[in-house]
């Protein structure tokens, strides 16, 4: 699937070819704390498609609890993040954050990993939460 995508102030575009099957939600304490959030969503870009059309991202190296080194991509401007990828010149797993694509509606993750370090209440907040359609 040929995806495009944007920062929040639009300083960063990109486009990518990804597998929709692979969108997967991360609960890694790593993710929480750069997410902000309980989790984060990522699908990885298939080798060698990602693309920048627009901006220079500024970048971040994270030493995960595996030890790998990952470099965290975001906008300069308004700190979206936009990409987790090795280290330049290294195989790996190059994850977009699904909350930057365009067509995010369309994807729905099919795993979740890192369990061990999920909140407690992440499995039962639709049943718990108040939902509102706005605010």
């Amino acid at each position: 699937m040929n995806i495009d995508g944007q920062c929040h102030c639009g300083h960063l575009r990109y486009e990518a070819e990804i597998n929709p099957a692979d969108v997967t939600i991360c609960h890694c304490a790593d993710c929480q704390t750069l997410s902000g959030s309980a989790f984060s969503v990522n699908v990885p870009a298939l080798d060698g498609s990602f693309k920048m059309l627009g901006g220079e991202p500024s970048f971040y190296v994270k030493t995960a609890e595996s030890g790998n080194r990952r470099v965290q991509a975001f906008c300069p401007h308004c700190g979206t993040r936009i990409y987790s990828g090795p280290e330049s010149g290294k195989p790996g797993y190059f994850g977009l954050r699904v909350g930057t694509i365009t067509k995010r509606d369309a994807l729905t993750p099919h795993e979740q990993i890192w369990r061990r370090t999920a909140q407690g209440w992440v499995d039962a907040i639709s049943a718990i939460v108040p939902k509102f359609d706005t605010e």
